[in-house]
């Protein structure tokens, strides 16, 4: 009886109109090289369905792009007997190098709260600090901190009404990367939502890499670190004598 007043209600409820996400990249690798001056990621795709776009509240679409997670140790500073010293300090557990959110309106008008914690999407949700000293007082400033000294470096950035969406279907943005890029993979995020829901998403990744001399210094300084160093100070020693001859030989022309 049970079984059966269960499929009479299932018979009842209209069936819900499944979508997802078709996406494309302008780009998926980025080569930092010794010219490199940062990049711009064409983000397009369409919504899949299977059935006619459903009624009522419009689709609404969120990308985001975010680099590889690290901890970091973030200290606050207070001024004693006239200088600034360090105080408290708090490990923040896990925090992208990058972090970029486009969205097809105001954010906090197109998603809820819960499913932002749930998904992570936002700049102060994808920063993960759970590990702070119960004596640490306003221990969130910390992970606030994180935030607000990587968006005035342009690494994180909230840029709503940027992602186009034509006829319910179609969305289009872009995802400038600036030159101080992380090397790692950057997870690229599509979500699509309806009445402040996520109803369907899609990740994809952009492999950010050092090529060419970077590679070569950087895998040096790494592995090794004594033949990065005198290398780096005989470059150094080479350029200041190089200088003291030209000039030397100024002086004596003129």
């Amino acid at each position: 009886m049970l079984r059966l007043v269960s499929l009479l209600i299932c018979l009842a409820l209209p069936a819900m109109a499944q979508e997802g996400v078709v996406l494309g990249l302008s780009q998926n690798r980025v080569a930092i090289t010794a010219n490199f001056d940062g990049s711009e990621i064409l983000v397009f795709g369409a919504v899949k369905r299977e059935e006619a776009i459903p009624d009522g509240p419009p689709i609404e679409v969120i990308v985001t792009a975010s680099g590889p997670k690290e901890p970091i140790v973030v200290r606050r500073k207070e001024k004693r007997f006239g200088i600034w010293v360090n105080t408290d300090s708090v490990t923040v557990d896990e925090a992208p190098s990058f972090y970029a959110v486009a969205t097809s309106g105001p954010f906090d008008e197109i998603i809820s709260s819960v499913e932002d914690l749930r998904h992570e999407i936002s700049i102060r949700e994808s920063i993960r600090s759970v590990g702070a000293d119960m004596n640490i007082k306003d221990a969130q400033d910390f992970a606030e901190a994180v935030a607000r000294i990587r968006e005035n470096n342009g690494l994180y950035s909230l840029r709503e009404g940027t992602v186009d969406v034509a006829e319910q279907t179609l969305f289009r943005t872009s995802i400038d990367m600036p030159a101080n890029l992380t090397e790692g993979d950057y997870a690229t995020r599509v979500f699509l939502l309806r009445d402040k829901q996520v109803v369907a998403a899609y990740e994809t990744k952009i492999d950010v890499r050092k090529v060419g001399l970077e590679r070569f210094l950087y895998n040096l300084s790494r592995q090794q670190p004594l033949i990065y160093g005198l290398l780096s100070l005989a470059i150094a020693i080479a350029a200041g004598w190089g200088a003291s001859a030209f000039f030397r030989f100024v002086r004596q022309g003129s």
